[in-house]
């Protein structure tokens, strides 16, 4: 079953006075507890498109619907707090709150849905050990470094139990054992949970353990790999670079 679909994705930018087309008519389903990966080129448009997906950003023209509710028909407040009780979002820029303390900014999601912070409390305690974070928990985001940082933003993604993660370059900021050590917590919450990964990645290594890889290109949108095994020869090309 679907739990996210996009039909005729279209958004257009104003740039002085030409329009560019970041996403060019691109549709997608991905299944429950699926985990698809997108890659492509700086400026093909994977970042956009995974801001429409997630209700971050509205398209131009196109549907959206995460268990089968239209994205686009929401009012601001509705879409807020959709987003905060199905989905989670791991940014590029960590995008941390800086007046807050890491333990503020892992807990903000439960704040905004109005939920009791104790119901969290042991699942908090395994994504601190998880992330080891722990001894980082009462410092600012000035005082972490790039990976800290982003360790505290995957907790914050991940404190609700989203059912949808959305991560745009989760592991980018991180080395090569950080980066997979990331990526196996991501896996394995993703089991526990039930939950469904659409991920935004560079690092082909990380892309082949996906379900499913898609390519951006100019705006548009290709399957790459499937369930199948099917694979296009350039990515077998690319795979063996990235693993030389």
């Amino acid at each position: 079953m679907s739990i996210l679909e996009c039909e005729n994705v279209i958004r257009l930018y104003r740039q002085y006075d030409a329009t560019v087309t970041a996403v060019d008519r691109v549709s997608l389903k991905v299944e429950d507890n699926e985990f698809v990966a997108i890659i492509g080129a700086s400026g093909s448009g994977k970042t956009t498109l995974l801001h429409i997906l997630a209700g971050l950003d509205r398209p131009t023209s196109g549907s959206v619907k995460i268990r089968g509710n239209e994205l686009t028909k929401m009012s601001p407040d509705a879409l807020g707090r959709f987003r905060g009780t199905y989905t989670g979002f791991i940014f590029q820029n960590h995008n941390l709150i800086p007046q807050f303390t890491a333990l503020e900014n892992i807990l903000i999601p439960t704040v905004m849905t109005e939920r009791d912070e104790c119901r969290y409390e042991e699942h908090l305690k395994k994504l601190i050990a998880a992330l080891n974070i722990a001894d980082r928990l009462n410092h600012l985001p000035s005082e972490l470094s790039g990976g800290q940082q982003q360790r505290v933003a995957i907790a914050r993604a991940l404190i609700n139990r989203p059912q949808v993660l959305f991560a745009d370059e989760p592991t980018g900021n991180l080395d090569r054992r950080n980066a997979d050590e990331v990526l196996e917590l991501l896996l394995k919450t993703k089991e526990m949970i039930g939950q469904t990964l659409v991920m935004v990645t560079h690092d082909l290594t990380i892309a082949d353990r996906a379900d499913k890889i898609y390519k951006m290109d100019n705006g548009k949108l290709i399957l790459w790999k499937d369930k199948s095994g099917y694979r296009r020869n350039s990515y077998e090309a690319e795979m063996k670079l990235a693993k030389e």
